[in-house]
């Protein structure tokens, strides 16, 4: 009975198989008839190929078929058997064949050599139009003899197509033997062919959405440091504005002279970032943030020495100044900022500490959970892509700490320090 459950299954997965090959050619000829439409050359190779593709070459056993009917054939309960026998396993192979891990799988390598045990004695017990198993048997090794072995199996098989064609009817047979040898080649070229095609059709397709994916990844980062940084700074000035403006009406014109600035300065950057051409610097990141600071009522102090910096590097830090001084007067409450770079010939480091409210702690390899929140994870994997490395936590000694770190790639170095405070005389905490 288990044997009939094994049947019935394989029917209906042939069943399956058969409706879905079907569901595909409609699809694959509605997108060429559209393509047609529109003068293009349609991208769809059509559905990939199966087993039933191979099927209609059975109608070359025929001639054997027909033989054993009309009682043409000695002991036809043999032939009848060894045809059904043979048909079977060339189903089995073939529709194993279009599948990798099955192609491979030492049953499929075992049904085709018995295939080619059958062959042989069909052909040399009955000659004549048996002989034409061999191309089949042919048709079924080239599907799944795909590599660098195929060259040996298919000259093998074909010499003995050869001689057992020699032996049961002579020299006019030998044309056997080349049918062999070319169903056998043709089928495994064609088949390798179309894999190869639908296999770099999906790497391509792969490689696209990956390209896809790591724009829009890095449009949002861009957006978020962009606007985050940018809005910040205006609600400061803002503010400062407003507070100024009952007693000092022309410093709270140049506070919105500034707001001004920075937001027509937004819109560029957002421009340039949408089209990918935005390049940050240091320097113009480092004036930015003691305007933003001492907007807010926060003391900044800037420390500069170390290398010089390639372009890349320099738009990396310029990010985690902007993003870091924007937590610092959105959350901190402190009223003093340290900004110091300062690095060595193989590595340079950027620190940002505040000297707001904390609870101490220790400093974590990249910003602790909770911590910074999407910009500042943003920073750490752009900064791992480069070499580098991002942390930020509670300070010790209390406040908030933002340290990066990134390799040198130029060997020219600044001698110059530079210490700048601002407009406020910095507070001690």
């Amino acid at each position: 009975m288990s044997w009939m459950q094994g049947i019935t299954c394989q029917v209906r997965h042939w069943r399956a198989e058969r409706a879905r090959w079907k569901a595909d050619m409609v699809e694959f000829k509605a997108a060429q008839k559209e393509a047609r439409r529109k003068g293009e050359w349609p991208e769809n190779p059509g559905p990939p190929p199966t087993g039933f593709t191979l099927l209609p070459w059975l109608l070359m056993g025929m001639g054997s078929f027909s033989n054993l009917l009309q009682g043409k054939t000695s002991n036809p309960w043999i032939g009848g058997l060894g045809l059904f026998a043979f048909n079977s396993l060339y189903i089995y192979v073939v529709f194993r064949s279009f599948v990798k891990e099955k192609r491979q799988a030492v049953s499929t390598v075992v049904a085709l050599i018995v295939m080619g045990l059958i062959t042989c004695g069909l052909a040399l017990g009955y000659g004549g139009s048996w002989l034409y198993f061999f191309p089949l048997l042919g048709l079924a090794t080239g599907a799944v003899v795909r590599g660098p072995r195929l060259g040996q199996v298919g000259l093998a098989l074909t010499a003995l197509a050869a001689a057992v064609s020699v032996y049961r009817s002579g020299w006019d047979a030998i044309n056997v033997a080349y049918g062999t040898f070319l169903s056998t080649m043709v089928t495994a070229a064609i088949l390798s062919l179309s894999e190869a095609v639908r296999e770099l059709r999906a790497a391509r397709e792969e490689l696209a959405r990956r390209a896809v994916e790591k724009e829009r990844m890095r449009f949002s980062r861009d957006l978020h440091d962009l606007l985050g940084h940018t809005l910040s700074v205006i609600v400061v000035k803002s503010e400062a504005a407003r507070r100024l403006a009952p007693r000092d009406m022309e410093a709270a014109l140049g506070q919105i002279t500034d707001i001004e600035a920075v937001g027509r300065q937004a819109l560029t950057e957002i421009r340039e970032a949408v089209t990918g051409y935005r390049e940050g610097s240091l320097a113009t990141e480092l004036d930015r943030a003691r305007s933003a600071l001492s907007a807010a009522d926060i003391a900044p102090v800037v420390r500069q020495s170390g290398p010089l910096l390639t372009p890349q590097n320099e738009a990396l830090l310029g990010w985690v100044v902007r993003e870091a001084v924007t937590n610092v007067v959105r959350h901190s409450g402190a009223t003093r900022c340290e900004i110091t770079f300062d690095g060595v010939m193989d590595r340079v480091r950027l620190t940002i500490a505040d000297d707001g409210p904390g609870d101490g702690g220790t400093t974590a390899t990249g910003p602790a959970e909770g911590i910074g929140g999407t910009g500042l994870k943003g920073l750490t994997e752009r900064l791992a892509v480069a070499g580098g490395s991002l942390r930020a936590g509670p300070s010790p000694r209390g406040g908030f700490t933002v340290t990066a770190e990134l390799p040198v790639e130029s060997a020219e170095l600044t001698s110059s320090v530079v210490t700048t405070a601002g407009a406020t005389a910095p507070r001690e905490p």
